[in-house]
């Protein structure tokens, strides 16, 4: 810079040539998390439009954006509910425990299921809180799921004992598509929310969490962003805030 500058002129000339500021994770990335994933055989219904993509296709475009930007900031683990033989309640697998560096293994591990099965997401949760540790360590369940339960479970009664267990639980439910049914038979709770919310909703309510509707890949993607990243410095006034 010359010496013959006024110092005004200074200011704006370093303003207008500085980068941008790092991005760094705050804090709150410290709490594990682990994805629990809509494999049931809904996510591969084909609608009216026999072209159009299928929940699973579009979810796995989804996770292909999101996860390399969440991977670098927060241990993320996986547990897949539904594929399994037609009609079973059985298919909960867990992929693997938090991990750092995890966008490799999770875009495989769903660009691999062959949705099938019905909705166990009441256990899965369970299931994933466990993964966690979640009665002695902070811990973060983030669902992502096309519809109700569809095996019995009670999601608002789970909710609320997951919460009195826990040391400091939150979960996040991201619908996605959802298609639910207020009179299911096999969803003891199906009927708790009007409007089209999944009965997941009360695990998120039960815990705190959020509950986000998706209908397309790009609010997908935003939604595990926002839930499964967190605060983070330098992307300016939209990233101000996250989740956990």
């Amino acid at each position: 810079m010359r010496m013959g500058l006024t110092l005004v002129g200074a200011a704006l000339l370093c303003v207008s040539v500085a980068p941008p500021p790092p991005v760094r994770a705050a804090s709150g990335c410290a709490a594990d998390a682990m994805l629990v994933f809509d494999g049931s055989a809904s996510m591969a219904e084909v609608g009216f439009d026999a072209n159009a993509p299928t929940r699973i296709e579009e979810a796995r475009t989804a996770l292909r954006r999101a996860m390399p930007q969440i991977a670098p900031v927060r241990r993320v683990g996986l547990l897949v509910y539904g594929p399994g033989p037609e009609g079973s309640c059985d298919g909960i697998n867990l992929h693997f425990a938090p991990v750092a560096d995890a966008a490799e293994p999770v875009i495989a591990a769903i660009e691999h299921v062959d949705p099938n099965g019905l909705t166990p997401l009441t256990a899965s949760v369970r299931a994933a809180a466990e993964v966690l540790d979640y009665r002695a360590r902070p811990a973060i369940v983030v669902l992502v799921t096309d519809g109700n339960e569809t095996c019995g479970g009670r999601p608002c009664q789970t909710g609320k004992e997951l919460a009195l267990a826990a040391r400091d639980l939150t979960i996040h439910v991201i619908g996605f598509r959802v298609v639910a049914d207020p009179f299911a038979w096999d969803s003891p709770e199906a009927g708790v929310y009007s409007g089209g919310a999944s009965v997941a909703k009360c695990l998120s309510d039960g815990t705190g969490g959020t509950y986000v509707s998706t209908q397309t890949v790009d609010e997908l993607a935003e939604a595990l962003r926002e839930t499964l990243g967190c605060a983070l410095i330098g992307h300016g006034p939209r990233r101000k805030q996250r989740l956990g």
